[in-house]
């Protein structure tokens, strides 16, 4: 293998696949449960099943491999041909893979902390999923037990690290300075517009002809609103072509892209887009603005308990690795060789 992300455990590691994957996402509802409700396994007579990984006393059978795998196979298949279709199987499998035995360490780990959910608890979250209409049989054991573990990480999580997380001021503030365009205000500009629609589809040139002599008009100082009342199609020419306030992102590319360095007076060249022939002039544009700190706070409060959440459980997840028995016995491809 090229890569080993299952760290090398004190000489228990035997072999290790490339790829890692979170188990438990750190912001986690109810509607993502949905991938929870795995496709059913393989009957004996399409796969002879076999361990693929031993997790300390756990082990992990190629059946749960093949079943946590075959929605990524089918997107896979569809999507991609060949040589490429060959790599990417390889590589989502080892990351399948790595993934139960993620999973499968957190549940160790849940069960040695005592961590426990009640059948209560397990049946509301079926009937709220249920009522958010994912397709699941309530009475099916093997989706039962997905969910209870599903809780299970979650609180297990919760314990070791959303509970231990804090964020203190001088924390958000570093993050506003940091990251400052992030809270930038769309620039706003002031427009007027000359716009000139082709007649048909052969009447692009004549439109253009048309546009040059407006733009030579504007180049002997004549107004540009007396020149859109001339020249422009645009419901606003009798206003002299004026477009009011827009903001940054609201124009068609080919116009923003025009306009973007032009000052207050600026007139644009011509313009070609889907709408037809343009020019425009900038009226105005306020400067770029940002929020203010405090309109800001409580959204940069969650980003940084958000980053920090990530990296401890990242670094908890890596400690749980180190300190496990981990042995692989997988070989690429065994999942759909065996299809």
């Amino acid at each position: 293998m090229d890569q080993n992300p299952l760290p090398r455990n004190k000489g228990l590691m035997r072999h290790a696949s490339p790829g890692s994957d979170r188990s438990v996402p750190l912001a986690l509802s109810f509607a993502l449960f949905t991938i929870l409700t795995w496709p059913p396994a393989f009957s004996e007579a399409h796969l002879q099943d076999r361990i693929v990984a031993i997790v300390n006393s756990d082990l992990i059978m190629l059946s749960d491999v093949t079943r946590e795998f075959e929605t990524e196979q089918e997107r896979l298949s569809r999507e991609h041909r060949g040589g490429d279709l060959a790599q990417r199987l390889k590589t989502a499998e080892y990351m399948t893979l790595t993934k139960l035995i993620e999973r499968r360490l957190q549940l160790q780990e849940a069960k040695a902390k005592r961590v426990e959910v009640s059948d209560l608890e397990v049946k509301q979250a079926l009937e709220q999923m249920k009522r958010q209409g994912n397709s699941l049989d309530i009475t099916d054991p093997i989706q039962i037990q997905a969910v209870r573990d599903q809780l299970l990480l979650m609180r297990v999580v919760d314990q070791h690290i959303r509970g231990n997380i804090t964020v203190g001021d001088s924390e958000v503030k570093r993050f506003y300075q940091t990251h400052r365009n992030r809270f930038a205000l769309p620039e706003e500009y002031q427009l007027s517009q000359i716009i000139i629609h082709p007649r048909s589809s052969d009447g692009v040139a004549d439109a253009l002809t048309k546009a040059r002599r407006a733009m030579d008009d504007l180049k002997r100082g004549e107004k540009f609103e007396d020149v859109a009342m001339q020249y422009s199609d645009g419901a606003n020419s009798l206003h002299g072509g004026r477009l009011g306030l827009v903001r940054q992102g609201e124009l068609l590319p080919t116009i923003e892209q025009a306009v973007a360095h032009l000052v207050p007076g600026g007139i644009s060249d011509i313009i070609e887009s889907p709408e037809g022939i343009h020019i425009i002039r900038m009226d105005d544009r306020k400067p770029k603005q940002f929020r203010a700190y405090e309109d800001a706070r409580r959204e940069i409060q969650e980003l940084v308990h958000q980053q920090k959440s990530e990296e401890m459980y990242q670094s908890w997840l890596l400690d749980l690795k180190n300190k496990a028995y981990i042995e692989i016995k997988f070989q690429p491809n065994a999942a759909t060789a065996q299809r």
